[in-house]
């Protein structure tokens, strides 16, 4: 259900607040006669998922248009409310705000800071729900204001302020380095939905559809419009130079964290560190002090990922925001990190380049510092050489792809026993014509011999 009222802004940052399923009725009004006059008067769109998880007790309501507006209508809905309340002795009502998980960290500030303020300028109560009750499909956390309806007003107003601000700061950290990650954001890198969605997807018809929530909670459908929100659109493929398909690759990667910021990753009891692995997808461990060298001299540890592309996105971009969050750096300074990888020594020189030519290219495009030796005639090709890559998160992610696309174009992965012996039944059967005229890498094994090999096998 939707109230037409003044035109809703694509543009802009939409308010979702969560209601009880029997308030519902009333918000709308008689042939939604309550609801028109909301959005007539606020001039702010509202949309009521009142179909969305049939028999929960809660529903999500998204409120589109610019601050004022929003406010306005979020006040006047929880008037509605509170007159419903009243006549049914349901008592005093509060407001719960969905913000995004990635947000949440900044609603709460360093050591509660930043809530504890908003509570003391607006003389309300507010509690943010545990990261435990989000899940893959529903990565909304509630922020739940208690107080008169002018102060919880208010308190909406200075949260939606932090969120909108938060939201458009990572839209500006993430525009230079878009045409690194086509189709790959942020927000997008939290969904770890088994199709390989993102938290958001269309259906053919171009409907907005979401993973469904968990029971009792808010609304999967219609949580952030795919035009409102470019980081929860799912990934188009893999991150830069990854092809679809090649997700089940597994890469391991080592990230180097400052000694002081263990505690903060890994969290109370684990906590943190489990949750990254939750999301991620991938294998996170972080490696303990070494025993026969001084702890004062231990400054960083060593954390190794193992996962597919899009896990190692995930992983590392969670590890660099909770030191973000953390304030292992100061004001609007970037986390910067070492990342170290392995890549076959036979092509540490394609990387370099002649004359140090293509590391200096990778350098200038990704804005991140290469490190590696300098490749020689002596140096056997079975073994592999370590990169050291640092710099901020994007530009780290971005020289990580580039150099692993240029080890598969170099390298691709062998065809598996299955897929060798299904091309083989599809030439047999007429499907797939053989490629009796193509050329050979050196080392691989000719059409021919792969077709009867692949028979046999």
């Amino acid at each position: 259900m939707s109230g037409g009222g003044g035109p809703g802004r694509q543009t802009d940052f939409p308010l979702r607040v969560l209601v009880q399923s029997e308030m519902v009725g009333a918000i709308i009004g008689r042939q939604g006669s309550t609801i028109r006059h909301i959005t007539q008067q606020s001039r702010a769109r509202v949309d009521v998922h009142r179909k969305d998880n049939v028999g929960s007790v809660e529903k999500a309501i998204t409120i589109y248009g610019n601050p004022e507006n929003c406010t306005m209508a979020c006040k006047k809905i929880l008037e509605v409310m509170q007159q419903e309340a009243n006549n049914t002795n349901k008592g005093e009502i509060c407001l719960k705000i969905l913000a995004h998980n990635n947000l949440i960290g900044r609603i709460i500030g360093k050591s509660g800071n930043t809530i504890k303020r908003i509570m003391q300028d607006t003389d309300t109560k507010i509690t943010v729900s545990s990261i435990n009750d989000i899940s893959s499909f529903n990565l909304e956390r509630i922020i739940t204001v208690k107080g008169t309806i002018e102060n919880m007003s208010k308190g909406e107003s200075q949260i939606s302020a932090k969120l909108r601000q938060s939201y458009e700061n990572d839209l500006q950290a993430l525009a230079p380095q878009s045409i690194m990650f086509p189709g790959l954001h942020p927000m997008a890198m939290m969904s770890t939905a088994g199709n390989g969605m993102g938290f958001t997807g269309r259906t053919a018809g171009g409907s907005v559809v979401g993973g469904g929530g968990a029971a009792g909670g808010p609304g999967g459908a219609g949580m952030y419009p795919g035009s409102n929100f470019p980081m929860y659109q799912p990934p188009t493929g893999g991150p830069a130079g990854v092809p679809p398909g090649s997700s089940e690759v597994q890469e391991t990667t080592y990230l180097y964290i400052p000694n002081n910021a263990v505690g903060a990753i890994i969290g109370t009891k684990g906590l943190h560190i489990r949750n990254i692995i939750r999301f991620s997808g991938a294998s996170v461990k972080i490696a303990p002090l070494e025993a026969d060298k001084p702890q004062e001299q231990q400054t960083e540890r060593k954390v190794t990922i193992i996962g597919t592309p899009e896990a190692q996105w995930k992983a590392q971009y969670l590890i660099f925001e909770k030191m973000r969050e953390e304030g292992f750096v100061s004001g609007t300074d970037d986390v910067r990190l070492t990342v170290e990888i392995f890549v076959p020594s036979a092509q540490v020189g394609r990387i370099i380049g002649k004359g140090g030519q293509n590391v200096r290219e990778l350098q200038r495009v990704t804005g991140s510092i290469i490190k590696l030796p300098e490749h020689t005639a002596s140096t056997p090709v079975d073994e592999e050489t370590t990169v050291h890559i640092i710099g901020p998160f994007f530009s780290v992610q971005s020289a990580q792809r580039r150099i692993r696309t240029m080890m598969q174009a170099t390298n691709p992965p062998p065809a598996t026993k299955r897929q060798s012996t299904q091309k083989a039944k599809e030439q047999a059967a007429g499907v797939v014509a053989p490629a009796t005229g193509a050329t050979t890498t050196p080392g691989s094994t000719p059409p021919q011999q792969q077709q009867s090999s692949s028979t046999n096998a």
